[in-house]
């Protein structure tokens, strides 16, 4: 059996140990709430904010993770507006899991503009050795475009202040990449 056959699963194996003892998590794009619940199980109490644009990943979150619902706001708006939320408080751990809701319509996805102005907002607010992870999709055009553009992005970021480092499964055409962002301290 593989352990650690996919972006996802590798993002979940190293955010374990940074979420434990967390007590400020953003997931910027709930979806059907998988990581929103993973930070609720897997921290103590620290608080969660999840966002999504569309009502209908904010309400499939809330189900998903109505036993922890006291440590989440739900938001249902875009992550680019994180500061409005959050201030200018220091935030451990940022996941992004980008692309389209599924089961909806594929026509609503994230954008490589918004998701690099976002991540530009929370390396400012990340904690020394806080995390950005980004689970990124160039199996499909908005995908890949985010994907290269992340790549650029992440490639010119100041290696005296953050550690960027990508997961992909090489032989396999189109597979998920994990982007992982440390800020150094």
């Amino acid at each position: 059996m593989q352990t650690l056959s996919n972006a996802i699963q590798v993002n979940h194996c190293l955010l374990k140990e940074v979420v434990k003892d967390a007590k400020l998590l953003v997931d910027a794009t709930c979806g059907n709430g998988l990581d929103t619940l993973f930070l609720a199980r897997n921290t103590q109490g620290a608080h969660i904010y999840a966002f999504d644009i569309q009502q209908k990943a904010i309400d499939n979150t809330k189900e998903i993770t109505r036993e922890y619902a006291k440590n989440i706001s739900y938001i249902c708006d875009s992550h680019i507006n994180i500061k409005e939320y959050v201030g200018n408080k220091s935030i451990d751990a940022v996941l992004f899991n980008l692309g389209y809701l599924p089961e909806a319509a594929h026509e609503i996805t994230t954008h490589a503009d918004t998701v690099i102005k976002t991540v530009d907002i929370v390396k400012d607010l990340l904690k020394t050795n806080g995390i950005i992870s980004i689970v990124a999709y160039p199996g499909h055009d908005e995908g890949y475009n985010e994907y290269l553009s992340l790549l650029k992005y992440t490639k010119m970021m100041d290696k005296h202040i953050f550690t960027a480092c990508w997961y992909r499964l090489h032989n396999h055409i189109n597979a998920p990449a994990l982007c992982w962002i440390e800020k150094q301290g």
